[in-house]
């Protein structure tokens, strides 16, 4: 890897051919001011902010990616599998506390992945969350990457008393815990999109290597109402989406969203749940566990991933945040 200083060098827009002063002003006036910020963004946020033909502005993402692929920091187009298989053996994992929820994900929350936990109010999504959050600045050996992390709060339910009461409770450094995360809270989609869209500017500077959304969906679901806003929703969000997805494959970094539910009018049999998004979140998401309520215990279940089986596990949430049912009796509820 390159130092540090002559890595940020290499970053800059106009290192890219093509990418004159006027280009370069026009992207840093839409927050676009490094390759990476250029690479994360999608071909038709290139065009509106440049005032291009959609054609160029794929070209310029392209230029982008490739530059990326020369500095080692993105996979090339054509990648042999055994090659692909040593790389994805290297890929870091975030400990969610639990070690039956680590086995369910084999080993911990992936970085360069998306994923995603859906279930009703109370099911423990972002008391994940919280906990992760505390659980990445943990040393690698006690299943952290020592690294920051960046929530997003849609619904306003983060709480740093809770940051504090599960750091204490697993023997860290409370005020230390919360130093490193960093919290944006989104009153609206276009807001939130606008938050997706600046990561990069918080995650190189603060090395995050977690950034949560809690939840992805939630503004999109209050604000577009009724059956003629659909297909604008939709787009809108597979938009934002797949900007989430580039930010953790371009950055190395893990991406979990939370997702509400809903219950399916047309289900007559089996569990009437469905999570809220569509297709559109379902095809995104490289991992999606349903979790559910069963007495004091919560149930996760692997619904979607590449290589995972589809299995249960069980889970509990005490003052440690996310732990294993067999720990309980000897800690504080």
């Amino acid at each position: 890897m390159l130092p540090a200083t002559e890595v940020e060098e290499e970053l800059e827009l106009d290192t890219l051919p093509g990418v004159g002063p006027a280009t370069k002003a026009k992207l840093k006036d839409a927050g676009i001011e490094t390759i990476l910020d250029l690479a994360t963004s999608g071909p038709m946020d290139i065009a509106e902010a440049v005032d291009i033909d959609v054609s160029k502005a794929v070209e310029l993402n392209n230029k982008a990616r490739k530059k990326l692929v020369e500095l080692n920091r993105l996979e090339p187009d054509f990648i042999n599998a055994a090659d692909l298989l040593a790389k994805r053996k290297a890929i870091d994992r975030i400990s969610t506390g639990s070690k039956n929820l680590d086995e369910l994900l084999g080993g911990g929350i992936e970085t360069w992945a998306m994923t995603e936990f859906f279930g009703e109010f109370g099911s423990g999504k972002s008391q994940i969350c919280h906990t992760l959050c505390v659980m990445a600045q943990q040393p690698r050996e006690e299943g952290g990457l020592d690294a920051s992390s960046v929530y997003v709060d849609t619904e306003g339910t983060f709480r740093p008393e809770r940051i504090q009461e599960i750091a204490e409770a697993r023997g860290m450094d409370a005020e230390k815990a919360l130093s490193r995360i960093t919290v944006a809270r989104a009153y609206n989609s276009a807001h939130q999109e606008l938050i997706v869209k600046d990561l990069g500017h918080i995650i190189e500077p603060n090395k995050v290597k977690l950034v949560i959304l809690d939840s992805a969906v939630a503004h999109y679901r209050a604000e577009f109402l009724g059956r003629g806003t659909l297909a604008e929703r939709q787009q809108r969000l597979n938009r934002f989406m797949h900007q989430l997805l580039r930010t953790a494959e371009i950055y190395n970094i893990a991406v979990v969203v939370t997702n509400q539910v809903q219950a399916a009018p047309d289900s007559f049999f089996g569990d009437p749940t469905r999570p809220v998004g569509g297709h559109v979140v379902a095809h995104t998401s490289t991992y999606r566990l349903y979790l559910r309520k069963a007495a004091k215990n919560r149930i996760a279940r692997m619904v979607d991933s590449p290589y995972h089986p589809e299995r249960d596990t069980v889970f509990i949430l005490n003052d440690r945040g996310v732990d294993d049912p067999s720990e309980e009796p000897t800690r504080k509820k």
